[in-house]
């Protein structure tokens, strides 16, 4: 049985307080933010930059509007952050989910689930891919995508 770190439990406690099934960070904060929560050091974040979170919920439950600024209320506290730019992954577009994966995976309620939900997040972007390349083209050749 692993301990768990207070990092990992006040993270823990948001989550199932919002009924999330994974919590990721993601961008410039994501490595000072790993270690805070893996090693419980303090957490040093650069000045000026805001912490990007991305959050999968429960099945069958989605957030409010109110639950989503709450959530981030909630972990720019625990964090010190002066803001946390917060991203659903069921809402985000499928490239944006798969940057988001990229990043740390905080929590999760369900390894197994977590780890199929990021399988199916790549086969879609993947799927998606070749229409992506074509906008991006139309976009530098100046024409309407």
């Amino acid at each position: 049985m692993t301990t768990q770190t207070r990092a990992q439990q006040a993270i823990a406690e948001i989550c199932h307080q919002f009924g999330l099934a994974a919590l990721y960070v993601f961008g410039s904060q994501s490595r000072a933010v790993w270690e805070w929560l893996a090693n419980d050091r303090p957490l040093s974040l650069a000045a000026g930059h805001d912490v990007d979170i991305g959050v999968k919920s429960l099945p069958a439950q989605s957030l409010t509007v109110r639950q989503k600024v709450e959530l981030a209320l909630a972990l720019e506290a625990l964090l010190g952050a002066a803001r946390v730019d917060l991203v659903c992954l069921e809402e985000a577009d499928p490239f944006l989910a798969v940057n988001i994966m990229r990043g740390e995976r905080l929590y999760t309620a369900d390894s197994y689930a977590s780890d199929e939900y990021e399988l199916y997040l790549l086969r879609r972007a993947g799927d998606l891919a070749p229409f992506e390349r074509a906008r991006m083209n139309a976009i530098l050749e100046g024409r309407s995508a």
